[in-house]
């Protein structure tokens, strides 16, 4: 899943927020060098990731990307998922989004001592584009797989996915409907596991 979902399914705690925000750049046993709710946003994450990569309904997106996209097809399709998290943001969270990307933002600058060094450069970018919000839209999602692939020097063609995007628009996101209330009970889980051995391990 891409940036929104993670965040999303992190619940209301900022600390696990973070955590499960950065997790990308930590890496093996580093997420220990953390506090206990930044780990275990650290590990949700990583659940979260697991679980997605093997599941099904994914599978099923990803397959319709990957002759002409190849390995990026995953990446591709995390990004349509929070396409389609954003624009019926309404049937999960009670804040609009616009609210809620401004929070998450309020919350890094909070924490910005915690951030790895590569979220603090992105973190302006983020904000100025405000790309949470941007992914509501095709255009902010054109936006996004167009800075996706001018990343890979223009090796992936990714930009060009906002085809099939248009083309397959119903069939991803039914299989986004289908797969995220799954993920949203497993993240639920993950979470209170976490919390428990966590804060057992800790007292």
């Amino acid at each position: 899943m891409n940036y929104l979902a993670h965040i999303y399914l992190s619940g209301e705690n900022e600390l696990v927020t973070i955590g499960n925000f950065i997790a990308d750049g930590i890496k093996g046993k580093a997420y220990k060098n953390y506090n206990t709710d930044i780990q275990i946003g650290i590990l949700l994450h990583r659940n979260i990731d697991t679980f997605t990569d093997a599941h099904q309904v994914v599978r099923q997106s990803t397959k319709r990307l990957h002759e002409k996209y190849g390995h990026y097809s995953g990446v591709i399709v995390d990004i349509l998922y929070d396409h389609f998290l954003a624009k019926n943001w309404h049937m999960y969270h009670d804040s609009p989004l616009k609210v809620y990307s401004e929070e998450f933002y309020d919350s890094l600058e909070n924490h910005y001592d915690l951030l790895p060094m590569r979220i603090q450069k992105m973190m302006p970018y983020m904000m100025t584009d405000n790309w949470l919000l941007s992914y509501s839209s095709i255009d902010g999602i054109a936006r996004v797989l167009d800075g996706m692939n001018r990343r890979t020097k223009h090796r992936s063609s990714m930009n060009e996915a906002v085809n099939e995007l248009e083309e397959f628009y119903n069939e991803f996101e039914n299989e986004f409907s289908e797969f995220f209330d799954e993920l949203i009970h497993f993240s639920k889980q993950k979470l209170k596991e976490h919390t428990f051995i966590l804060n057992k391990n800790a007292s």
